[in-house]
């Protein structure tokens, strides 16, 4: 008799896990539909997301931040996670980077905010990647060409394969982008000579090197990108 107890109260343990959650997600909807998403922590956020408010929390806790946790990959969030509830997560976090670079599109890329914003989702990268935004007169979008894709902290690149892609499409000009996966986007050594290379090539060929933009996380008192061209030395 105590055999078939034991299973039943387990089971009734589970729904009632499940029915205090599905409460708690009814309450944060009643929430949002009241006062807008801005009145929402980001527990709730993630709550709304996954339908459960405590693996909300030992995510942020576990990752730090809702910054580092959309950084993550799936298999880091399947730790955490079913598979479905992990992709649901992942697409959700990373929605706002297509809806800026679908903003940013329709836009001359004239400024650095802009390139950043075409190439935001660069920032969820875990290892450093390098491309190429190529533009007309206008400034407007050709098209975006990887030219190599690195390790955790570089990616190996030479001023040929970042030329072609030029000459190729007959750009008017381009922006060379990449990535700091650590989320700072200071440049390194490496990044100012890269930087100088290309410009003295880019003289030689004739074509506009505009900027050289690299992407991170923005953070309170840091912007989410570096600009060579807006800190003069490009």
């Amino acid at each position: 008799m105590l055999q078939h107890i034991l299973p039943f109260e387990s089971e009734a343990s589970e729904l009632q896990k499940d029915s205090n959650s599905s409460s708690h997600c009814s309450s944060v909807e009643e929430k949002l539909e009241r006062y807008g998403c801005h009145a929402l922590n980001e527990s709730e956020h993630l709550a709304l997301i996954i339908g459960n408010e405590t693996v909300g929390s030992t995510l942020l806790q576990h990752f730090g931040s809702i910054s580092a946790l959309s950084r993550a990959s799936l298999q880091q969030l399947q730790a955490f996670l079913p598979r479905t509830k992990a992709i649901r997560l992942m697409v959700a976090l990373r929605v706002s980077a297509v809806a800026l670079r679908q903003d940013s599109i329709s836009d001359p890329l004239d400024s650095p905010e802009r390139i950043a914003a075409l190439c935001s989702e660069m920032r969820f990268l875990s290892h450093e990647s390098l491309r190429i935004v190529l533009v007309n007169a206008k400034y407007r979008l050709i098209k975006v060409c990887s030219v190599s894709e690195g390790t955790l902290n570089e990616s190996p690149s030479h001023p040929r394969e970042i030329f072609k892609h030029a000459i190729v499409h007959s750009a008017y000009a381009f922006v060379l982008v990449h990535n700091h996966p650590s989320g700072d986007p200071s440049p390194s050594e490496a990044d100012i000579r890269l930087t100088r290379r290309i410009s003295e090539g880019a003289r030689l060929l004739q074509i506009h090197f505009l900027d050289h933009v690299i992407v991170g996380v923005p953070m309170e008192g840091r912007q989410g990108f570096f600009s060579f061209k807006e800190a003069g030395t490009l």
